[in-house]
């Protein structure tokens, strides 16, 4: 009988390397691919995972990675230019979750205008709305909105995670169990709204997020974590000048140098001691259904790890 150790190694292509891996980060992407709902994956069964860290096999050298799938792997061969170095002092559990939510929380202010100045065009602070707050990617963009001095509003079900995340640097914490989202920019902003609104939830969320804008302002849209497509009426943009733009790092990771230059910045940050992953729970691989019902039910806070081997 073939065991899993006596499997071939994966013959890496041309432009790739040969990864040995010990933790992946699980993302809602990995959910919706298991029920098939992710666009271009393969229909299931299939190996799932999109970020991992590891040992290159060809130095020795620790490495966190992204690829579309099949990340929660012993090996994985991955392309070179998504490989990067795992920063001195972190676990490997850190590097697993770095690669998806904080490109993501990057390309998200890039896309909102916000990277090269946090000044709006009337001269007054930058503000952004981030969804799901407590999340992966919602940690990443509190980080990232630090650095860049932006005026960081949030959403999540729970005081106690509002709490954390105030801790993080979230200013401005919105319980949307508790009051309307909307309603809570509307008040707390002088009925002005924010620059940008980081969403992933679809349905109706969209459109209320627009709602939450000021002039000119951005909703950047990267999931739909409800599962319902987004409701729009783009007639809704006309007043404010606003607009909607799309995130999907599956496409963007193809662009080389985009990512080159989002990871220059980050690893300056790191460097810097400015970033550093939020673990939220690590799962070995044989709890792995109860790590996707953790977050499938939105319990985590951080990011969620699976631990190989």
């Amino acid at each position: 009988m073939l065991q899993v150790g006596d499997m071939p190694e994966p013959e890496p292509e041309a432009g790739q390397e040969l990864v040995r891996v010990e933790a992946g980060g699980l993302n809602f992407a990995d959910i919706m691919t298991a029920k098939s709902g992710y666009p271009g994956a393969p229909k299931p069964p299939l190996i799932a995972g999109r970020e991992f860290s590891g040992v290159r096999a060809s130095d020795g050298q620790r490495v966190m990675g992204y690829r579309q799938w099949a990340a929660f792997a012993e090996r994985v061969a991955a392309r070179r230019e998504l490989l990067w170095p795992v920063p001195g002092g972190w676990s490997m559990e850190e590097g697993a979750a770095f690669p998806v939510n904080y490109f993501t929380a990057y390309l998200a202010y890039w896309k909102a205008g916000l990277l090269a100045s946090p000044k709006t065009r009337g001269g007054s602070g930058a503000r952004v709305l981030i969804q799901a707050v407590a999340g992966g990617v919602g940690t990443a963009a509190m980080e990232i909105g630090k650095v860049l001095g932006i005026e960081m509003y949030g959403t999540s079900s729970s005081a106690e995670k509002l709490a954390r995340a105030k801790e993080l640097g979230l200013q401005h914490g919105i319980n949307y169990k508790q009051v309307d989202y909307e309603e809570a920019i509307k008040e707390s902003t002088g009925g002005e709204g924010v620059d940008a609104v980081f969403e992933m939830l679809g349905g109706e969320h969209t459109v209320k997020s627009v709602r939450c804008l000021r002039d000119f302002g951005r909703v950047i849209v990267y999931g739909s974590a409800t599962g319902q497509p987004s409701q729009l009426d783009t007639r809704v943009l006309y007043a404010k000048g606003a607009s909607v733009h799309g995130l999907w790092l599956t496409y963007l990771s193809a662009k080389r140098e985009l990512m080159r230059e989002a990871w220059d910045q980050l690893s300056g940050w790191i460097d810097q001691g400015r970033l550093r992953p939020v673990i939220g729970s690590v799962f070995p691989m044989e709890r792995v259904a109860e790590a996707y019902g953790q977050l499938s039910e939105g319990k985590n806070f951080g990011k969620i790890v699976l631990r190989m081997g």
